[in-house]
């Protein structure tokens, strides 16, 4: 298969300004008096010869680094990075809206992108005229524009407003209208950035089922966004950057996890004691650290699915605690809780005497799937916490083997619980 897109040692440079002293106000006077002394210093300077250094200097800025990399036709590509890395940067050349600064680059088809809310469109012509405006920019005919303008006007749904100027639009509407624009006017390139993320849930989750239809069809998409839930849905390949330089590039899987070990905060061990907490308990305990065990070879407070959840929680105890529960709950990043467990579900404690403890916490199958979540900590005694912390970590569910084979990037609900069917046929 031939390919879509080809870059040999690519490069954006940059010129960076520094200002050292930047005022908001300046009168003439004052202007005055700083240049003479400006010259002043010069010719002392010049005199003693100390190297002069300019107030305002420049520094080169290299977005994109001699970066090579090649995406066949068909491929669903995921771009992932810190912020910085130069995501968007690539993207912009891809879609030959900035120039590169070196190297090489060889397209083949249409690109169709979307890249941030207005990219495209003019704010003064109205919904169905920037139809028309951005299929002519893709060089299709006005017959082509129709075959297609209702399914773009019933996937944005904007059909109300279709006569109205898009400077009057919502950012979603503005996003909404546009993605479908982009995707369905048949490019043989689709570049999408994060600019999703002003949808709301189901308008995301219908974007990436469209963009699926797009790679199934035949056609190239480029997709760049920080949720790797939604990069392990839509691509089989993802491409890792790092300062704008080409960090890792293969199976989505491993890239993620690569990615995940530079990004998951905290570290393996965490100071419990230095977590802030949203409520204090009646201090009769207290959270000292939490560390992970590992049990693979992935990032802290990184699990394969399938794999154990385990880790280490040490605490003091300077009370006795009649009737104590220790206990971990798991929460999507919105705020709901998902998981829930205490030792007295499990082995109900009687009574805890002053001094220090750890307990090992194992889940064999926490049942969650691919994502990201926050793991809050807490120790109680009959019924009162002695002390908690809601947001002791992040950990992040990793694709695996097992999660691809059972298709759980194609669930949206964050569990999925090992289920038995039985079908049986009733006579009729």
């Amino acid at each position: 298969m031939s390919n879509a897109i080809s870059v040999s040692h690519l490069g954006k440079r940059y010129l960076i300004g520094h200002n050292r002293k930047r005022e908001r106000y300046t009168a003439l006077r004052d202007v005055l008096v700083r240049n003479v002394r400006a010259f002043a210093k010069s010719a002392r300077d010049m005199a003693t010869g100390r190297q002069i250094i300019a107030a305002d200097e420049v520094e080169e800025f290299w977005a994109l680094d001699d970066l090579s990399f090649s995406i066949e036709q068909g491929e669903a590509v995921g771009i992932i990075g810190r912020n910085g890395a130069g995501k968007s940067t690539l993207l912009k050349v891809l879609s030959r809206i900035t120039e590169p600064t070196k190297g090489r680059i060889e397209i083949t088809g249409r690109v169709a992108s979307l890249l941030e809310v207005g990219t495209g469109f003019h704010p003064e012509l109205t919904g169905r005229e920037n139809i028309f405006l951005n299929g002519a920019i893709l060089g299709m005919s006005q017959a082509e524009i129709r075959r297609k303008f209702d399914e773009i006007v019933d996937f944005a749904d904007v059909e109300r407003f279709l006569d109205t100027p898009v400077k009057r639009y919502s950012s979603g509407m503005y996003v909404r209208l546009a993605f479908a624009v982009a995707a369905h006017l048949e490019p043989e390139i689709l570049v999408v950035d994060e600019v999703l993320a002003v949808g709301d849930a189901a308008f995301q989750k219908k974007c990436l089922g469209k963009m699926r239809d797009v790679s199934q069809g035949g056609r190239t998409v480029l997709f760049v966004s920080h949720n790797m839930e939604a990069i392990a849905r839509l691509c089989s390949r993802c491409i890792f950057l790092t300062k704008g330089q080409l960090e890792k590039d293969g199976d989505t899987r491993e890239v993620i996890k690569a990615y995940s070990e530079h990004r998951i905060h905290g570290g393996a061990e965490i100071d419990m004691a230095q977590q802030p907490r949203r409520f204090e308990g009646d201090g009769k305990a207290k959270l000292i650290k939490l560390r992970r065990i590992e049990n693979d070879s992935t990032a802290s407070w990184c699990y394969e699915f399938g794999t154990p959840l385990r880790f280490l929680l040490e605490f003091s105890v300077k009370e006795t605690l009649i009737e104590p529960e220790i206990g971990f709950a798991l929460f999507s990043l919105g705020g709901n809780e998902l998981v829930g467990v205490t030792t007295r579900q499990e082995v109900p404690l009687e009574k805890l005497e002053p001094g220090m403890y750890s307990i090992d916490v194992s889940v064999p199958d926490v049942h969650l799937n691919p994502g990201n979540y926050n793991m809050g900590i807490g120790i109680s005694s009959q019924g009162r916490s002695a002390d908690h912390v809601n947001d002791a970590t992040q950990i992040e569910i990793l694709p695996s083997s097992e999660s691809i084979r059972r298709e759980l990037h194609k669930v949206w609900a964050p569990l999925t619980p090992r289920t038995i069917f039985k079908l049986s046929r009733l006579a009729s």
